[in-house]
C-alpha cells in the first residue's frame, strides 16, 4: 500500500510539472512577440494570466477563492499577500483581476526563458542591496501612477514556518500604499505551502486543495506616514490570525473546500 501511495504522489507531481512546463514552452513565441513592444506589456499579462488558470485547473484539485467581490476594477490597490510557495504568483495571477504588476526577487529574471518575460513585464529587486530597493520602490510608484495595481509580498521571502508564522513584515507596500492614497489590500493564501513546499533543491509537489481568501480593501486616504506602523501592524495581524484560523480548522477536520476554481 506505501508503495503504491509512493508511486501515486511521483505520478502526481510528474502530471503537475508537465501541465506547468508544456504550456509556457508552447505559449513562448508568443510571449517573446508580446514583450517586444510596451504597448503589448498588457496582452503578455493576459497570457500569463490565462496559463496560470490553465495550470491551476490542471492540477485537478479544487481552489476556493473568498472576497474577489469586494475589489472594484476601476480601483488602483496595493495588493499585501503571505508568501509561502512558488504557486504563489500564479494563484494571485489566476484570481485577482486587473493588470498586476509585482515586485519580485531579482533572480526570478535568471531563471531559463520564464527571466526574460518577467523582466519585461514586473519589477526585479535584490532586497540587499539599499540601491536595488529604492529603484523598485520608484518602479512601483510609476506603476501606481501608470494605473497598474502592485502585488508585494511584506515579508520579502518565504518564510522557514510559510503557512504558519509570518516573517515580519518590511514597510515598502505600506508606505506605498499610504504615498500614493490608494487601498491596501491583505491576502491571505494559507494552503500553498502545503501544495508545492519551498524545499531548497527539491521539487515536491503534494496534493492539496487551495484557498485564497481577499480581505477587504484598506483606505489609506488621509494617511500620513505616520500611519505606517499602525496599517503594517493591522495587516499582518489579520493576515496571521486567518493563517492560525485555517490551520486550527486543518487540524481537527478534513479539508474539503467546496466549489471549483472560478475567478474573475
Amino acid at each position: 500500500m506505501n508503495r503504491l501511495k509512493g508511486i501515486g504522489k511521483k505520478a502526481y507531481s510528474v502530471w503537475c510539472t508537465a501541465w506547468f512546463v508544456l504550456p509556457f514552452l508552447t505559449s513562448y513565441p508568443l510571449f517573446r512577440v508580446l514583450i517586444a513592444k510596451p504597448n503589448r506589456l498588457k496582452h503578455a499579462h493576459q497570457l500569463n494570466r490565462l496559463w496560470s488558470k490553465f495550470q491551476l485547473r490542471m492540477y485537478l484539485m479544487p481552489v476556493k477563492v473568498r472576497g474577489v467581490e469586494q475589489l472594484d476594477p476601476t480601483q488602483k490597490y496595493v495588493f499585501a499577500p503571505n508568501h509561502s510557495s512558488y504557486i504563489d504568483i500564479p494563484m494571485i495571477l489566476a484570481a485577482v483581476p486587473g493588470f498586476l504588476n509585482f515586485v519580485g526577487k531579482k533572480s526570478l529574471t535568471k531563471v531559463p526563458l520564464w527571466g526574460k518575460i518577467y523582466n519585461a513585464l514586473y519589477i526585479s529587486v535584490d532586497r540587499d542591496s539599499p540601491i536595488s530597493s529604492a529603484k523598485a520602490y520608484i518602479a512601483s510608484k510609476q506603476s501606481l501612477e501608470a494605473g497598474r495595481s502592485i502585488v508585494i509580498f511584506p515579508e520579502g521571502k518565504i518564510s522557514p514556518e510559510s503557512g504558519s508564522k509570518l516573517l515580519p513584515f518590511k514597510d515598502g507596500p505600506f508606505k506605498l500604499a499610504i504615498e500614493k492614497q490608494v487601498p491596501l489590500v491583505p491576502i491571505t493564501m494559507p494552503y500553498n505551502h502545503l501544495f508545492l513546499p519551498d524545499v531548497k533543491g527539491k521539487l515536491i509537489i503534494r496534493y492539496h486543495p487551495l484557498e485564497m481568501i481577499i480581505h477587504p480593501p484598506i483606505s489609506t486616504e488621509g494617511m500620513t506616514l505616520q500611519d505606517l506602523e499602525f496599517l503594517k501592524n493591522q495587516t499582518f495581524t489579520l493576515i496571521q490570525q486567518t493563517l492560525d484560523q485555517k490551520n486550527h480548522e486543518h487540524q481537527h477536520r478534513n479539508l474539503t473546500p467546496a466549489g471549483a476554481f472560478s475567478p474573475a
